[in-house]
Parts: C-alpha cells; structure tokens; sequence
C-alpha cells in the first residue's frame, strides 16, 4: 500500500502529464475569485451610474428641444341627432369642438454656446453643461385652404407659440419670443409627458400675420446633462453648436456637415444643414402632433470611455494572464527540474487576482494609467520576489518578471485601443502563442 503511495507520489511529482493536469485543475479554481472581483467592479459601476444619475437629475438631465411652433386652434363639428317625445323623426344638430394646428418654421437656425464642467460627489464625477441658445427664423404664410375647415371656423385671436423640451427644471433665463416686431412672454404648463409644453402668455391675434412670412427669436439658456439636441422642424433647419468638450458623440438621425467638424483638446465646433426632404414628416398637424423625438440629432457629452469600463475590460484577460504566467512557471519546471508545489500555484495566482482588485480600488482615487502602473508594478514586484524564493536563482525570476512585463503592457496597449483593440489583441495573442512554441521546442515531453 505505501509502495503504492509513493509510486503515485513520485507519478505527480514527476510526471508532466500530471503536472499539466494539476496546473490546469488550479487555473479553474482560480476563476472563482476572478469573478468575484469582476463582480466587484460591475458593483462599482453601477454606484458610479446611481450617483452619476443623482448629479445630474440635481442640475438637469438630457435636453432635447422642439420649436418654436406656431398653434391655431379651430373648430370642427360633430353630428347629433335626439329624438323627441312621441316622434320618430330625429332631429339632428351639430355640436361644434375645438381642435388644434400646429405649423412649423419655414427656417429655423439654432446657435448654441455649450459650456461643461465636471460636477464631483464624493469619488464620482458628472460632466455637465450650461448652453446657451438662439432661435432665430421664420413661420411661413398659414394655409387652411386645402382642408375642410372654413374662414369662420379659424380661431385665430387664439393663437399660440409653443416651445417643447424636456427638461424644463434646467431652464436658467427668463423666455422673451419676437415675432412680428412684439415680443411675448413664454410660461411653462403642468404636463406630465416627457416632453414638456412652454407657451406664450398672452394669445396671438394672428389673423393679420397669417397672409405673411412671419420672422421669430428666442433666446434661452439651459442646465443639462449627458446630451443636447433638437428636432429638425424647420422646412430648412441649419444649426451650430460650439463647446468646450473634447470628446464629443454625434448622435441621432443626423450627423453634421463633414466639412463643419472640427475637433481638438480644447474643444469642438459643427454644423447642420437639414432639408424638410430628409426627414418623413410634413410642416403642418391637424387634430394631433405626433411624437417626433426618433427625428432629433445633436451631441452626446460624455466620457467615452470611463475608468471602470477599462478596469472591466481589463478584467476580461484575466485568465489569460493566469494562465501564461502559470505555463510560464510550469515550463521553468519542466525545464529545470525544480518542483513547485500546488499550492505556491495558487499564492501566484491569487496576487494576478489580486492586481485587478488594486486596480479599481486606485482608479476611483487617481488615474487609470496610474493606477494600472501602480498595480501592475506591486503584483510583479511581489511575483518575481516570490519567485526568487521558490526557483533559487535569477535567471528564472528575471524570465518570469519580463514575461509579465510585456504581459501587462500589451494588455495596457489594447485597453488604449478603441477601433484597433481587436486587431492588437489577436496579433499579439498570435506572437504570444508562436513564442511559447519556440520556447517548448525542446522539452522532452516524454
């Protein structure tokens, strides 16, 4: 029985076969305590989004703007027939309700100054913006001629311009809309939909103005946060927009001009042009306006990409570096002779788990290349020390400590790499797998 014992004993000790075995069996045990420190960092993430989301919905959320559009109530009738005592002919009348247009701009030109600043709350930091905007164009002459609706039936003395966003918690200027030469006031009124209705004060008595193009501005100055954009109204909708983000994500149904973006450290500029063909909808509604947000276009303002997704995807090659640096020490075995017990397997590997948890813990203080230098550095320093102790010499410890150097470099690299990220990485897994190869060419597997 002991002779057996020791047979196996030697068979473990001895046998590559057993060590792969071994070697592998501690690489997935490995993978339970990466996880947990990628659920650790998904747990990160979602306080930073939550105190993020509380920054933002205190100074004002997303912004997006529809108008100025001109609204002209008018009546239309309904058919109603009772019947009167001990008769059998109804008598019919009609009950006259009130309905509503609404017609957009001829032109609309929106230029926008986005200034943003980082908001911080404890750890956490949300970029915002203060824009500050003018509407300026033109409502073209009113047409009714091509509906049912008669001369008489038109209440123009009801007339009303109506601004739509939402997010009118952010609103930081007094609203004062030209039209005509006059100027009215604009109040905001109790709705509960996501976009919110602000109209004039006073009614327009816009009878004498509808056989006419009519010019408009307005000035506003708005509180947002992570977007600004607009729905392109006008027949010809043109707008800028200039800020001192770096990094900014054009978005919705329409990009700006190619030849109008210019973008650098210090911040951007851009244009749009849009021609009422290029979207599929028409300048007047009658009865109902529709929901036109899927229309909208502008800028996105925020991080491309934050801290904790780089610590994430990070975190997505940990049990590749696992397991090259545990092949590495398994080939030093190999080749030399030296034996190296399971369990100093699982020290190794639990301080490559331990780099990541590091990581995000220095990143939420400092930077993200600070951090990954100041973690990368501690966990190889300790590696190659530990190696020292177990492979008596330097010849190893010093192949193990450049092994994870490039290691972590190259990991560094893809991170920084946006549009390239797949490419690197699949070049570089392919020089790693050539160069482990040349490596075990002559180790006498047998």
């Amino acid at each position: 029985m002991e002779k057996q014992k020791s047979k196996f004993s030697q068979w473990v000790r001895n046998s590559i076969t057993a060590r792969m075995l071994i070697v592998g069996f501690l690489l997935l045990i490995l993978l339970i305590p990466l996880e947990f420190v990628k659920s650790l960092i998904y747990e990160r993430s979602l306080r930073q989004k939550e105190v993020i989301h509380e920054i933002n919905e205190k100074w004002g959320n997303e912004v997006l703007i529809s108008g100025p559009i001109l609204e002209i109530p008018y009546l239309t009738y309904v058919e109603n027939k009772t019947y009167v005592e001990k008769s059998e002919i109804p008598v019919t009348n009609y009950i006259p309700v009130k309905k509503k247009a609404w017609f957009f701009p001829e032109n609309l030109n929106i230029d926008s100054q986005v200034d943003t600043l980082d908001r911080n709350r404890s750890i956490y930091k949300s970029v915002v913006f203060t824009a500050n905007m003018k509407f300026t164009g033109d409502f073209p002459v009113i047409e009714f001629s091509n509906t049912n609706i008669s001369e008489e039936d038109i209440l123009w003395e009801e007339a009303r311009i109506i601004l739509q966003t939402t997010n009118t918690k952010g609103i930081k200027s007094d609203l004062v809309l030209s039209l005509a030469g006059n100027e009215w006031n604009m109040i905001s009124t109790f709705d509960n939909g996501y976009m919110r209705n602000i109209v004039s004060e006073q009614q327009l008595d816009y009878n004498k103005l509808a056989k006419e193009v009519v010019p408009f501005s307005l000035d506003m100055k708005i509180q947002g946060s992570e977007s600004l954009k607009f729905i392109p109204i006008g027949k010809r909708t043109t707008a800028s927009m200039q800020s001192n983000w770096h990094s900014p994500g054009f978005d919705g149904e329409f990009l700006p001009e190619d030849n109008s973006k210019e973008i650098s450290e210090n911040g951007f500029s851009a244009q749009w042009d849009i021609f009422h063909l290029s979207r599929s909808f028409e300048q007047s509604f009658f009865g109902t306006l529709p929901d036109l947000q899927n229309y909208a276009f502008g800028t996105n303002f925020v991080e491309p990409v934050n801290d904790y997704v780089k610590t994430e995807r990070t975190s997505k090659y940990g049990f590749m570096v696992i397991g090259l640096t545990l092949l590495v020490f398994l080939m030093i075995q190999i080749a030399s002779g030296i034996y190296i017990h399971p369990l100093q397997y699982i020290m190794i590997g639990l301080a490559l788990v331990l780099f990541y948890t590091l990581l995000i813990a220095i990143s939420e203080h400092s930077t993200f290349a600070k951090a990954y230098t100041l973690a990368g550095f501690s966990v190889l320093l300790l590696i190659t020390l530990y190696a020292r102790s177990i492979l008596k010499n330097f010849r190893f410890p010093l192949l193990v400590c450049l092994s994870l150097t490039g290691l972590y470099s190259f990991i560094y690299v893809i991170i920084q790499l946006e549009n390239y990220a797949l490419l690197a990485g699949s070049i570089g897994m392919f020089l790693i797998l050539a160069i482990i190869m040349y490596a075990s060419r002559k180790i006498d597997w047998n």
